[in-house]
């Protein structure tokens, strides 16, 4: 397809040109519904317009039009009250899906004319929360939007060729907007309009096209397994990947399961892109991107991406190789003080991810009688295998001794949690008010409830069993196992949505436990409801074979 500049995508395309696909829409029809906007708008005399669309397509008719029409836009990240609160007096008009706002199709008007964007004037304003959790603006303009598009066309438009765009991030977010959105549809190729955050979801919509590629977060790429069709997938052009680190295991998985490196892409929405890499630790920075540091080794940029004559100072501490390249060493801006003594959190976490047993680490500052420090980690294979046998006290006991070669005592983590996941946000932070959160909270006693769903008055529910739930303590120190009466409990629990009305335990019947339940399983419950005998059935199973199965006698509440 010929490549279209960001400024002139308003005027006709020479030749058929596609937009989306599910459903489907072209250049023509794009155009002409953005400059109905942009009509629309002006009538109005709406000059600031807040945007937040889950359709890819419809987000791109959006910001064009308003461009169109002068109008800036801000990019909200999400729709809570405290968002609109936060942005209430900087915008006229909020443009969403949602019934209170208004709807896209309501401001369309007979179209105006056809004519080049301004890049300097056409503004946009993105927000980022950071890991502070305070929400923030950022100003782009419409020539710093080109001229990264640009780049990355140059870089790799020739491998990816016709491919489909298909997403798993947000399109609010400057990653997603731009490999999205605007990189498409300035290269003419088709994207996918709506978000896709589970791994069958894109496997299902890869299938649709000879030619793909993906834009993706870390989050779902360490969340596909071997239960996908990997050699229908092993066609994809390019896996790209950005909003936080790409551990070095998901990497090698990928590279094993379609002979490619995914492509990492290091930047943030104050900077646009700095660097890239694949299958190595060390990052190459974009070409017309100038890198340099301060006195304290942190990552300076000047960039095509940023306003002219700015550099951007980060907190990312770095160390250059002799050919340009750099590595990561941590965050600067992550140095805590206990009992006066310094200590680098980035520097703890990477020890312990250097342990076989630890996937991801993320540690903070506890505040209680004293401050010390608490650790968040997902374990790894290695890490779950002797947790299940040798129990949570032999797990952090070793974690400990292998950080203390590290560090002084006091830097020693006293409270651990064991996540299935890091919680990070849309934005690929984690916000430090969550940290916090997970770190003062008791350890879990209920499953992670993965997905469910009613079929003929059966609910069949996905659960994950937490490495770190309250129950394994003592149940037994050194193998953890489930107690039969916590799965009858969850049964109840889960199973209340079934019931006519509320009714309470009364007894129990035919009642097997056939397999150990350990942390970490993945486990299918299926629920059924009688309400002529007013029993509760229950069954569970971990990847076909049962676990446990009963029935659950209720009587009504009060009886």
């Amino acid at each position: 397809m010929k490549w279209i500049a960001l400024e002139q995508l308003l005027h006709p395309a020479s030749a058929p040109r596609p937009v989306s696909v599910a459903p489907a829409l072209d250049h023509a029809s794009l155009c002409q519904q953005a400059l109905q906007l942009a009509a629309g708008l002006q009538q109005r005399g709406v000059k600031r317009i807040a945007v937040h669309l889950e359709d890819a397509a419809q987000l791109a008719v959006a910001l064009l039009g308003a461009w169109r029409a002068g109008v800036q836009v801000l990019l909200p990240a999400d729709l809570q009250a405290q968002t609109r609160q936060r942005w209430l007096g900087e915008v006229e008009l909020w443009l969403s899906d949602q019934a209170q706002d208004t709807a896209l199709e309501a401001l369309l008007q007979a179209p105006l004319a056809a004519a080049d964007l301004d890049l300097d004037n056409c503004q946009l304003s993105l927000c980022t929360s950071g890991s502070s959790g305070e929400a923030k603006r950022i100003d782009k303009s419409l020539r710093q939007l080109a001229n990264e598009v640009q780049a990355l066309e140059q870089l790799w438009g020739k491998d990816l060729g016709a491919a489909c765009i298909i997403g798993s991030v947000a399109t609010q977010h400057i990653y997603g907007l731009l490999f999205r959105v605007l990189w498409p549809l300035c290269a003419g190729r088709p994207f996918v309009r709506r978000q896709l955050p589970f791994p069958e979801d894109l496997q299902r919509a890869s299938r649709e096209h000879p030619a793909f590629a993906w834009v993706a977060s870390p989050a779902l790429l360490k969340r596909m397994g071997d239960n996908l069709d990997w050699p229908a997938l092993s066609a994809v052009r390019r896996v790209f990947s950005s909003g936080g680190e790409l551990p070095a295991s998901a990497a090698q998985a990928l590279h094993q399961r379609l002979q490619q490196w995914p492509t990492e892409i290091l930047g943030s929405s104050e900077t646009g892109g700095i660097a890239w890499r694949q299958g190595d630790s060390l990052w190459q920075p974009f070409a017309e991107v100038r890198l340099s540091q301060n006195q304290d080794g942190a990552l300076r940029i000047e960039s095509p991406y940023l306003p002219p004559g700015h550099i951007e100072q980060s907190a990312d501490a770095v160390e250059f190789a002799a050919d340009g390249r750099f590595r990561l060493l941590g965050r600067l801006d992550r140095i805590v003080k206990l009992e006066e003594k310094r200590i680098s959190l980035p520097m703890l976490e990477q020890a312990l991810v250097e342990h076989v047993w630890v996937e991801e680490a993320r540690l903070a500052v506890i505040q209680e009688n004293r401050a010390s420090l608490g650790a968040l980690l997902v374990l790894s294979a290695a890490g779950l295998y002797a947790l299940r046998n040798q129990g949570r006290r032999a797990v952090t006991e070793g974690l400990r001794q292998h950080l203390s070669q590290h560090c002084e005592a006091l830097a020693l983590p006293r409270r651990w949690r064991l996540l299935r996941q890091l919680p990070f946000n849309a934005q690929g932070k984690l916000p430090q008010a969550e940290l916090e959160a997970l770190l003062l909270a008791p350890r879990p006693k209920g499953p992670d409830v993965l997905s469910q769903a009613e079929v003929d008055g059966e609910l069949q529910l996905q659960l994950a069993v937490s490495a770190d739930l309250a129950y394994f303590n003592g149940h037994f120190p050194q193998t953890p196992v489930l107690p039969g009466v916590v799965q009858v409990d969850w049964a109840l629990a889960l199973g209340q949505q079934l019931l006519d009305r509320p009714r309470q335990f009364a007894g129990m019947e035919v009642l097997k436990f056939q397999q150990l339940v350990r942390p970490g399983d993945p486990l299918q419950l299926t629920l059924r409801f009688d309400a002529e005998r007013s029993k509760l059935y229950f069954a569970y199973s971990n990847a076909g074979a049962p676990c446990s199965s009963g029935r659950i006698v209720l009587e009504a509440v009060g009886e």
